[in-house]
């Protein structure tokens, strides 16, 4: 007697994943221009005396063009259903939020928007990630 082998279905909730997958890559892709513009253009960000960064522009440039391919790359494989990019696009989600915390006293409404949509790209992630494995894409 052969058993048939069941596989859970996807729920309506897979759309959060879409929704936090489609939110990654649009970070990746603003991010990524954020640090093209940085490289290219040092006149465009506004320094005060007290300086704006951490980081030399260059440097800046430089880790934000590398986030944002990151974040576009682990997009694209979250909508494939990949369990290394749940992982990569939490730690993205998390290190983007922490990074819009360090901007609070400058933005403060970008800064709080950008935080809940992290949250909300890591609950959906951790939640329903699971869901976005389709083995009919394999």
């Amino acid at each position: 007697m052969t058993r048939a082998r069941t596989t859970p279905r996807s729920t309506a909730w897979v759309g959060w994943v879409w929704f936090a997958a489609v939110m990654i890559i649009m970070n990746g892709v603003f991010n990524a221009l954020y640090g093209l513009v940085a490289l290219f253009d040092d006149e465009f960000y506004a320094v005060g005396p007290r300086g704006l960064l951490l980081f030399d522009l260059t440097q800046w440039g430089w880790i934000l063009l590398i986030f944002g391919i990151l974040s576009v790359l682990a997009g694209v494989a979250l909508i494939r259903g990949a369990m290394w990019a749940r992982v990569v696009a939490v730690v993205l989600a998390g290190i983007n939020a922490l990074a819009h915390m360090s901007f609070m006293s400058a933005y403060p409404v970008w800064a709080l928007l950008s935080v809940a949509i992290d949250v909300l790209i890591i609950w959906a992630i951790i939640a329903h990630g699971g869901e976005m494995k389709d083995e009919s894409w394999d």
